[in-house]
């Protein structure tokens, strides 16, 4: 399915107008998808039209029984009379049960086709998330991705039944009772149908009154969702701080908004539908006084005038459900906008033109003058926040470098840049003297392997955690990389090992557990290149030691660089970089560093002996700033 069609917003139009285009070229998008089911439509709509050839059958016969009726009641023949009331009985119970079960058919069709759009919806929807840059999802709150998810794709799928096949159902009541009713009587026909001109100005009114409320709903359901998945992800520093009458003062406070916002679209449609419902009823007064004067004269029969009353009984229903239909098509429009406007974006980060898979040789991984700056928000006039300044390092296979740096100099950038999770502004990212902008994303993601400082677990086993990146490994590899981390002891002595279940987020493990299952989990994949951003943080000294003369067994090849604060982890590091406002200030090995006497050897020497650094490390940095 294709989803590239443009939803580029017009300049000159006034509100209105654009209103009407957008929703128009929404609406053509859920009929293309919907004429994917051309069988199922199909069916919709004949079984549609059927069940109302039916339903308008039914005043015919009705008026042929209040004839017969009368008959009963005249000079005339009681038994022949009798005889064409049952006959007319008999048809009018047939064509009340036919039009019963084709509506249900149509009905069964027109949700089906629905539920098959909202099933392409979500899977197009949640593809497309994946495909998103780290930029989109740094500027989007995953709240509001849920509720687009959610809400939206449920407005589009209602449209089917509750909006195409019931317009197509009102059309051709309304189309073929017209030309019924004005053969037979051009007054009375008119009359029947005086108020349509009027529901179809109300229903133009509401729906465009209606999108408008629909879309400051769904926002402030977005923002809803928002508050509500912050506190549920926070809880236990909701907890901690005592917190909760704040948040569910601030839950109430918008809750309350978003009650208001939907009681005034159930305003909008009420008033909308009560109007439409009042005009009906007038046109049916004035058809019992025009025609009863008819009937008196002689003009028409009783039966006629019930023939015109019962079809007006007829269009009663639709007519008060042509609000709902307004509703759906509004809701519809406002809904595919949203979602439509992610599923056109296209991806700041894809693989370019004839981009071809990375091959490794040495695995030989350079920086060439890198710089880069973050994207500032558009809407709230955010500038650029500039991380890395002219950035030139290289490690090969066997390697480590080390990168260390005060909070904020652009450690963790470095780290993202390196598997494209960003493009650099300026300057180029090699591995084995290939751009990582001219190969795949996929080859490239293969090679690369991230443990990152944020660890994240799944709802899932242990051993599902850890093969993650290899659903097929064996448990053999799973429970090396395991003792790599040094996690397989603790996993061992679990009651049921690798298949116990880790909670939410890995809630059940503490800090350090976490992040040695996430650094089992890289080592699984066996990339070319391991990166740890921070990544043993949580973890003790004895233990992170532990973990490297593990991987430095293991490390022949791959080139490896490790970003950190303890910088014990760095002191084997073939070169250390040390980083201050995104500008590398320092390098060199451990020894030449600290003969340096500069940020990195002061650093060194306050996480070493605990205090502050002595007049003589304040000189020496002194002379390093110079």
């Amino acid at each position: 399915m294709s989803f590239n069609h443009s939803l580029s917003a017009r300049s000159a139009p006034p509100a209105a107008i654009t209103i009407g285009l957008s929703d128009l070229k929404i609406l053509r998008r859920v009929i293309a998808m919907a004429l994917r089911y051309r069988r199922g439509m199909a069916v919709a709509l004949v079984t549609t039209i059927i069940a109302a050839l039916f339903q308008l059958m039914i005043p015919q016969y009705l008026g042929q029984a209040v004839d017969s009726a009368q008959g009963l009641l005249g000079d005339g023949d009681p038994a022949a009379a009798r005889a064409a009331l049952w006959q007319t009985a008999f048809l009018l119970l047939g064509a009340s049960i036919l039009r019963g079960l084709f509506t249900m058919w149509h009905n069964y069709q027109g949700e089906a086709v629905g539920q098959r759009i909202a099933y392409d919806l979500r899977m197009a929807y949640y593809a497309q998330l994946q495909r998103l840059s780290f930029g989109f999802h740094d500027q989007t709150h995953t709240g509001e991705l849920v509720t687009r998810g959610m809400l939206d794709i449920e407005g589009i799928r209602m449209v089917i039944n509750a909006g195409i096949m019931r317009l197509v159902l009102i059309a051709f009541l309304l189309g073929i009772g017209a030309v019924l009713l004005l053969r037979q009587d051009v007054l009375l026909g008119l009359i029947a149908l005086s108020f349509v001109p009027f529901a179809a100005w109300r229903s133009i009114v509401a729906r465009l009154r209606l999108r408008a409320s629909w879309l400051a709903l769904q926002e402030k359901m977005g923002v809803l969702t928002r508050v509500m998945e912050e506190n549920l992800g926070g809880i236990r520093v909701v907890r901690a701080f005592a917190a909760q009458p704040h948040e569910l003062a601030k839950f109430d406070e918008v809750s309350e908004e978003t009650l208001t916002l939907a009681d005034r679209r159930i305003d909008i449609r009420v008033r909308n539908t009560a109007a439409m419902t009042y005009a009906f009823f007038i046109a049916m007064g004035l058809l019992l006084w025009v025609g009863g004067g008819k009937v008196l004269a002689g003009e028409i029969s009783v039966g006629m005038l019930a023939e015109y009353l019962a079809f007006m009984a007829i269009l009663q229903m639709p007519v008060r459900q042509l609000g709902m239909t307004v509703n759906a098509f509004a809701r519809a429009s406002m809904s595919g906008g949203r979602l439509f406007e992610i599923l056109d974006r296209e991806p700041e980060i894809a693989d370019r033109p004839g981009a071809e898979d990375l091959e490794i040789s040495d695995a030989a991984l350079r920086f060439e003058h890198v710089s880069f700056a973050y994207e500032g928000s558009a809407a709230r006039g955010e500038p650029a926040l500039v991380t890395l300044h002219d950035i030139s390092f290289e490690v090969k296979a066997g390697q480590t470098l080390g990168i260390v740096g005060p909070p904020g100099s652009g450690k963790s950038t470095i780290a993202h840049l390196i598997p494209r999770y960003y493009d650099v502004g300026a300057g180029r990212i090699t591995i084995d003297s290939q751009d990582v902008r001219e190969v795949t994303l996929a080859s490239l993601r293969r090679a690369v392997s991230l443990v990152q400082q944020d660890t994240f677990l799944f709802t899932a086993s242990i051993e599902n955690n850890v093969a993650y990146g290899d659903p097929w490994a064996e448990r053999e590899r799973i429970a090396q990389s395991s003792e790599t981390a040094r996690l397989h002891d603790y996993i061992a002595g679990l009651p049921r090992g690798y298949e116990t279940l880790v909670g939410e987020r890995g809630v059940s493990l503490s800090g350090g557990q976490r992040q040695r299952l996430s650094i089992a989990r890289s080592i699984l994949v066996e990339a070319h290149i391991l990166v740890f951003d921070d990544s043993t943080a949580a973890v003790d000294a004895a233990t992170e030691q532990g973990i490297r003369e593990a991987l430095r067994s293991q490390s022949a090849g791959r080139a490896t660089i490790i970003i950190a604060h303890r910088l014990g982890s760095l002191m084997n590091a073939d070169e250390i970089v040390f980083l201050e406002e995104g500008r590398i200030v320092e390098r060199g090995s451990h020894a030449a560093l600290m003969a340096l006497g500069g940020r990195y050897a002061s650093l060194y020497r306050l996480q070493s002996v605990g205090n502050e650094p002595s007049d003589a490390d304040a000189e020496t940095d002194r002379e390093g700033e110079r």
